[in-house]
């Protein structure tokens, strides 16, 4: 029995020292991603960056070519699926985005969201999670970690949600090279409309 209890304790305490540093994270939207899969033109790409230490989660995302226009629900971290990166749908773990880009089929958005706010998580998450702020920022983490959390961007043309990416880890964007990625997404996407209409 102490055994056990000694090991539960080592992994708490290296669960806890595992996510002390920030950790990114990023993913390509599309719609083949989302489940079920949707032959959506629209793309994109979101960075994710988690700091367990500062209670902190910032959140870039950028796409374009939606067919749909975005909701009032536009986009969101889902966690935590049943299965690592398999297309299938996890519950809401935050809350909508505030201030995401809504009406439009192309936008960017970047945010800080503050992990110590029960209002930042989804209701339903929260619970999951044990009722508290810090339980749902560590079940978050460990998501991300074990490759079960997943971002989207929801639109008038498929309202649960028209591109779709899982959030692997990744090496911190600056913000130039985030720009210049949206600049290439939106070239991309003017090239696709143009082969389309000629």
């Amino acid at each position: 029995m102490k055994v056990t209890q000694f090991g539960l304790c080592a992994a708490l305490l290296f669960g806890a020292t595992a996510f002390a540093a920030p950790i990114s994270y990023s993913t390509i939207l599309n719609g083949l991603n989302e489940s079920p899969p949707n032959d959506s033109p629209g793309t994109g790409f979101a960075f994710v960056t988690i700091d367990t230490a500062a209670h902190s989660l910032v959140v870039s995302v950028n796409f374009a070519g939606l067919v749909g226009t975005t909701t009032a629900s536009p986009s969101h971290i889902h966690c935590c699926t049943d299965v690592p990166f398999v297309g299938r749908v996890g519950g809401g773990a935050t809350e909508i985005f505030p201030g995401f880009p809504t009406g439009v089929t192309a936008g960017s958005y970047m945010m800080s969201v503050d992990e110590t706010l029960v209002a930042n998580f989804n209701p339903a998450f929260l619970t999951e999670s044990g009722g508290t702020a810090a339980g749902a920022e560590a079940a978050l983490a460990l998501g991300l970690a074990e490759g079960r959390a997943y971002l989207n961007v929801h639109s008038t043309f498929l309202s649960g949600g028209e591109i779709k990416g899982f959030l692997v880890p990744t090496a911190v964007p600056e913000p130039a090279s985030f720009l210049l990625a949206g600049a290439a997404l939106a070239a991309l996407v003017i090239r696709r409309t143009r082969a389309v209409a000629g």
